[in-house]
């Protein structure tokens, strides 16, 4: 079960951190994924992280601007999504994955939260 919160509206340049609370004891063992959803374009895969948070990947049009991060203790994965821009716009949604790596298939899915950066 993954709950994403932290999305609202603002302006270009500015700043959101996204979290994504997981329940269950295997959230350690989990890769962990950020995907993003614009108004009529496909689901994109944004950020992901492997279990210890060693390995990481960024698509290249957030590479710089956004930082995913995990805290196993806490159950916690975060979005620190920095420098938006207008085509950040999108649902993002929270994904965990129970094969541990970050380029795994990803079977659960949060509920999503809406980002908007306007001009």
């Amino acid at each position: 079960h993954l709950v994403e919160s932290g999305g609202g509206s603002v302006q270009a340049g500015g700043s959101l951190r996204l979290s994504c609370a997981a329940s269950g004891r295997t959230f350690s063992s989990y890769g962990m994924g950020w995907f993003r959803q614009a108004p009529g374009k496909d689901r994109e895969f944004v950020t992901g992280i492997n279990w210890s948070g060693v390995s990481t990947y960024y698509v290249d049009s957030v590479k710089g601007r956004f930082t995913i991060s995990r805290d196993n203790a806490k159950n916690m994965v975060y979005l620190q999504m920095n420098s938006l821009k207008p085509e950040d716009t999108a649902v993002y949604y929270c994904a965990a994955n129970i094969r541990g790596t970050w380029h795994s298939t990803y079977d659960y899915w949060g509920q999503g939260t809406q980002v908007t950066v306007s001009s």
